[in-house]
């Protein structure tokens, strides 16, 4: 079992910016993808970012792109989500997902461990 916790969210202007992080304080995940993902009242969970385990190759949802970076430090065991010009439609519950699959592309699904997640509201 792996717990992801997410943190770093909370409430910013339209234009700005914040950084989410992910972390497992009992289980290193240097060797598995990971990803975020986010969901509002009433909507299916949708894809955000992924990382394979090298943080080489990255992958980003159309809406974000050019606007959000995913990262990850492993020798600290965290990924984090630079989400910069934010939109008010950005706001959402934002999760971290994790893959015991190092190649796992997580926007094509299958994550296997999931956070919590951490409220991001964006005001116009």
């Amino acid at each position: 079992q792996v717990q992801l916790v997410e943190s770093g969210g909370g409430l910013v202007q339209a234009g700005g910016s914040l950084r989410l992080s992910c972390g497992a304080p009992e289980r290193p995940f240097s060797y598995f993808a990971m990803g975020w993902f986010r969901q509002t009242p009433g909507k299916a969970r949708e894809f955000v970012a992924a990382i394979l385990w090298s943080g080489i190759s990255t992958y980003y949802a159309d809406s974000v792109k050019g606007r959000f970076t995913i990262s990850r430090n492993n020798t600290k065991d965290i990924v984090y989500l630079q989400m910069n010009s934010l939109k008010p439609e950005d706001t959402a519950v934002y999760y971290c997902a994790l893959s015991r699959t190092p190649l796992k592309r997580l926007d094509l699904g299958g994550a296997d461990y999931w956070g919590k997640g951490t409220l991001v509201t964006v005001s116009s």
